[in-house]
């Protein structure tokens, strides 16, 4: 079956490894990306994301800018420790020839839904500021996708920028709020499952051999983000956190999801936590049922997950 895309995106390495994705997959129809702030300034998350399509051949997918910071909290500064000052390792990078669409993502997100209604997914895979100047701008939008597939958050797992928080809904979680509790059809792909998967050396040169000038970058911002991995983490590899959204969307038998309720903690110490409330289950106030079902990931086969990526970009 064949998905029409939108991917959201604030490249970011592993950002950089679902865009390959998406440019690649025969069953992918990438209708264009949309940047944010988040691993990288939005500025720099535009420039790499039109130089990732030009070095895959595909210069024609339209970028669209967005969100330069979160709805109300004050920015943090970019990972340049995870992600490099440019987003992709440090790598030294070839000029970008292509533009920008004019439009605000926001309203290429809205346009291009309403043209196509009921046909799009939405795909995001760093803070959701821009789904939700969408949902601003056009509320019937939760009407007209298909469905949302968001990477973020996490259940059981614990946080990644704080004990309770992963990065993406800790770096806008009002936006988050927003988005996630909209009520349109949803899928949580959180850290539950991307930290049961882990992109290996082996793996990565397979993907440089099958993907020319585009292959060159992936490694060589793959080999900055595995030595964080390493250092802080323990773990050689890394974690194709973004990848996962898409292995979700087209592989979803390697994951278990469940439905519930979801609601993100907006200010205080645990900012940016994502409460899930599984559909049916009682407590002692109804206030933590009354949001909108969605789907949350809480379990993967992860290494069926990693061999997916790396078969799919070999």
């Amino acid at each position: 079956m064949s998905h029409s895309i939108i991917f959201d995106t604030d490249p970011g390495v592993d950002d950089a490894q679902a865009i390959a994705i998406a440019l690649r997959h025969p069953e992918i129809e990438l209708l264009g990306m949309t940047t944010t702030y988040g691993n990288v300034d939005v500025e720099t998350a535009t420039h790499n994301a039109l130089l990732l399509s030009e070095l895959a051949g595909r210069g024609d997918v339209p970028v669209a800018q967005g969100a330069a910071g979160p709805m109300v909290k004050p920015r943090h500064p970019a990972p340049a420790h995870i992600h490099g000052a440019n987003g992709l390792g440090n790598i030294e990078l070839p000029d970008v020839t292509g533009n920008k669409d004019p439009r605000s993502a926001a309203q290429f997100i809205v346009d291009t839904v309403s043209a196509r209604p009921g046909e799009v997914t939405l795909v995001a895979v760093g803070p959701v500021g821009n789904l939700a100047a969408a949902l601003q701008l056009d509320p019937a939008l939760i009407d007209k996708v298909k469905q949302v597939v968001i990477m973020g958050g996490s259940i059981r797992e614990g946080g990644n920028v704080t004990p309770v928080a992963e990065a993406n809904m800790f770096n806008d979680p009002h936006a988050a709020q927003r988005v996630l509790t909209a009520g349109w059809p949803l899928t949580l792909v959180g850290l539950d499952v991307t930290h049961r998967c882990v992109l290996t050396q082996e793996h990565m040169r397979r993907i440089e051999a099958g993907q020319g000038e585009l292959g060159k970058v992936l490694a060589g911002s793959y080999d900055f983000y595995r030595d964080f991995y390493r250092e802080f983490l323990g773990i050689d590899g890394c974690c194709p956190h973004d990848s996962c959204a898409l292995a979700w969307l087209l592989r979803p038998e390697l994951f278990t999801t469940a439905p519930g309720h979801l609601a993100v903690v907006t200010e205080g110490i645990a900012e940016g936590q994502t409460i899930f409330a599984p559909e049916g289950r009682g407590f002692i106030q109804e206030r933590w049922s009354q949001t909108p079902l969605v789907e949350v990931c809480l379990e993967t086969d992860g290494d069926a997950v990693v061999e997916w990526i790396a078969s799919t970009l070999a």
